[in-house]
């Protein structure tokens, strides 16, 4: 998801940007990393494999830890060797998830998952192996129309059910792929034209709501009586991994590298429904 618009957002200014796709490219096997990057010499290197099942990742810690960490330690490795800037994704799970106000970039890190254990130590690896070229974009509650998510699943459940019970105690930033796909390639550039500091950047959108708050702007969109949404509590949706009730970012970090954060979450939302609702429903 987003993969798509990383590329999309490249061939607006390039056209010699190259994609891996997971059977082209296991980013766990050295040899294949290094292959790749002599084949292709990228002066940027973003790395959007991950392993996101937060559930299945409490059963199968080793299989994460070897995409999330191992792949980024393997990715950062051949960077060293080639002088390669590394793009690093990672999530805002890394964090206990229990603050009052937004994580900066330099918060304590305490991940209470599995899987926020195996992406910090994937970041933990690009920051120790790439001090001056490594870039860790932490993100969360990422949509986008070019994958199943929280959004996108709302929509269809809109046309399905008479009512929904969504999560009212967990808060978070909605973030669009797009607005993402747009700061890591600035992001990018500014680090080969030696502007953007190495070192942590949170990829998310200003403001914050509720999966309830997010879901009744949903139904809004879609014309939808809002009511129909009915708030309700994380001890009614029982699930193997814990999830953040706090996973507010800051964005201080970003004035250092003269690139605005994201915008607002319910702007940026408006702006991609037609996208995301013609995804969904390309009946119409």
């Amino acid at each position: 998801m987003l993969a798509q618009d990383v590329l999309a957002r490249l061939a607006a200014e390039q056209d010699d940007a190259v994609v891996l796709a997971r059977k082209e490219l296991d980013v766990t096997d050295p040899a294949s990393v290094r292959a790749a990057l002599a084949e292709h010499a990228p002066a940027v290197v973003v790395n959007c494999a991950a392993w996101t099942a937060v559930d299945d990742a409490e059963t199968q810690e080793a299989a994460a830890l070897a995409v999330n960490g191992t792949g980024p330690r393997v990715l950062a490795e051949a960077c060293r060797e080639t002088g390669a800037v590394l793009l690093q994704v990672s999530t805002d799970y890394v964090f206990a998830g229990d603050a009052t106000a937004p994580y900066a970039e330099d918060a304590p890190t305490a991940p209470r998952s599995a899987y926020g254990r195996t992406k910090l130590a994937g970041e933990e690896a690009v920051l120790e192996l790439l001090p001056d070229t490594g870039y860790v974009v932490r993100t969360a509650w990422l949509y986008g129309a070019g994958g199943g998510n929280f959004v996108r699943t709302m929509i269809k459940l809109e046309g399905v059910k008479d009512t929904l019970d969504v999560v009212d105690d967990q808060r978070g930033q909605p973030t669009w792929t797009r607005d993402l796909a747009d700061r890591l390639v600035r992001l990018g550039q500014g680090a080969l034209a030696g502007t953007a500091p190495a070192g942590v950047y949170h990829g998310t959108s200003a403001g914050e709501t509720t999966w309830f708050g997010l879901t009744r702007r949903i139904f809004e969109l879609l014309g939808a009586d809002p009511e129909r949404v009915r708030p309700t509590t994380s001890a009614a949706f029982t699930r193997p991994a814990p999830r953040p009730s706090y996973s507010v970012l800051g964005h201080d970090r970003w004035k250092d590298a003269g690139i605005e954060p994201i915008r607002g979450w319910d702007e940026a939302l408006t702006e991609a429904f037609p996208a995301l609702l013609a995804a969904e429903r390309p009946e119409g």
